[in-house]
């Protein structure tokens, strides 16, 4: 009999589209017990795209009609390999008796704050060849191009751009966020491209509509395994008019290249002139990679605190209302200036190497609080923080540990507040 105390494992729908890819083996079980329902949500969506696409594939009259459904298979089976990869690696980590961070206790170590990675601007210069470039006689080599964006299991694409010898960069337009990266995030970019079918080209017809052809594996390389990656194909080779998307060139990005600017990054060149979707790479993309930190934004605390003076005892001056955010420890005279969004009279500068003791409680009726104290110009300058009771002065210290965390793990997002760009509109998944 069951009970609704009694925890089962995960089950699948009988003849769903992840349990027909369970038995085919072509992706990873769920974890035994539904702790990841949005991955798992994500995974069941791509399967469901991915096999309206195989079937939309076939009835395709048009070459446009025909890339894009062919893009939407590369970017549906990248994704249902990174989704089905982290939950493998999540289950590994739970049965390995690791604790998630949402589970630390009082004790456990502080965990970086999580914050949005944008990258925009994209543009990556070509080389054409003196011969190719001034020919003007001859059918154009036209070929489509996109980019591939990983960050984890979160998988995002670019729009499509044409691209023959009349160009001599392919640009991006728009944004493209990731709001829930860590400081560790590496960030995957794979240049995909294919020739464009000619409009007189007759369009592939499966053998059987019942069996679609398969879809290779289009995750972005991992450079510590290999360092070209396979070609990202949608179709098999047995069927050669269908479009076919080669992975051109890649590269990873991380922390260390963010940057509140336009700057130039190397591409691994992963094909050569033979590929028949060849475009004469430089080697290079331009783009702009910012990151924000939630902690530059979200106040890691706010509370009253009384500001005491350099060698001085008892309980301190006014009461400040302090909000303790981003680069600095702001001090109001009162909430109300806080919110109505004023300049603070009272900044303690907060960086990387600031460093932050309890102050005890002392005689003449001296409270607890917290001694922050920062080098300026040669010289350690210390503020103490009066708070009103022990339990305060602790949530406040616990505080300040988690924020140094943050600034110390985000480095340099964490000096300026940079800009982030918001992505353009684009078609909801579906439900």
């Amino acid at each position: 009999m069951y009970r609704r105390d009694e925890r089962s494992p995960a089950t699948v729908a009988e003849g769903s589209a992840l349990d027909m890819e369970l038995r085919r083996g072509c992706c990873c079980p769920p974890a035994p017990a539904p702790q990841e329902p949005e991955l798992q949500r994500a995974l069941e969506r791509a399967l469901r795209v991915r096999e309206g696409a195989r079937r939309l594939l076939p009835a395709c009259s048009r070459p446009e009609q025909a890339l894009e459904t062919t893009k939407t298979l590369v970017l549906c089976e990248a994704r249902v390999v990174a989704a089905g990869g982290e939950l493998q690696r999540r289950q590994e980590a739970r049965l390995r008796g690791a604790r998630r961070p949402s589970e630390g206790g009082p004790g456990a170590e502080p965990v970086p704050c999580r914050g949005t990675v944008c990258i925009s601007d994209l543009r990556i210069p070509l080389m054409w060849k003196d011969t190719e470039y001034f020919r003007n006689k001859g059918e154009l080599h036209r070929c489509a191009v996109f980019l591939l964006l990983q960050v984890g299991a979160e998988i995002h694409d670019t729009p499509t751009v044409l691209v023959d010898r009349t160009l001599t960069d392919i640009c991006f337009e728009g944004a493209v966020l990731f709001p829930e990266a860590g400081p560790d995030f590496e960030l995957r970019l794979g240049h995909c491209c294919c020739r464009r079918p000619a409009p007189h080209v007759p369009l592939c017809r499966p053998v059987s509509p019942l069996y679609p052809p398969t879809l290779c594996s289009p995750v972005l390389p991992d450079p510590s395994t290999s360092p070209h990656g396979p070609p990202v194909s949608p179709m098999s080779p047995a069927v050669p008019r269908c479009p076919r998307f080669q992975l051109l060139a890649h590269t990873t990005l991380s922390l260390a290249q963010v940057h509140d600017g336009f700057r130039t990054h190397d591409l691994v060149i992963a094909a050569d002139e033979q590929s028949p979707c060849w475009v004469p790479l430089y080697g290079r993309v331009c783009c702009r990679l910012a990151a924000r930190p939630s902690c530059m934004d979200t106040p890691a605390a706010t509370g009253t605190l009384r500001l005491q003076a350099p060698g001085a005892e008892g309980p301190g001056g006014a009461p400040l209302f302090c909000v303790l955010r981003g680069p600095g420890l702001l001090c109001y005279g009162s909430t109300g200036e806080a919110e109505a969004g004023e300049g603070a009279p009272l900044t303690i500068a907060v960086t990387k190497d600031t460093r932050v003791r309890a102050l005890q409680p002392g005689g003449r009726g001296q409270p607890p609080g917290v001694a922050v104290t920062n080098r300026l110009g040669g010289e350690e300058v210390t503020h103490g923080l009066l708070a009103e009771s022990a339990a305060e002065a602790q949530r406040w210290l616990q505080a300040w540990g988690q924020h140094l965390c943050d600034l110390a793990q985000w480095k340099q997002c964490c000096e300026e507040l940079m800009r982030i760009e918001e992505p353009p509109p684009r078609r909801p998944p579906a439900p």
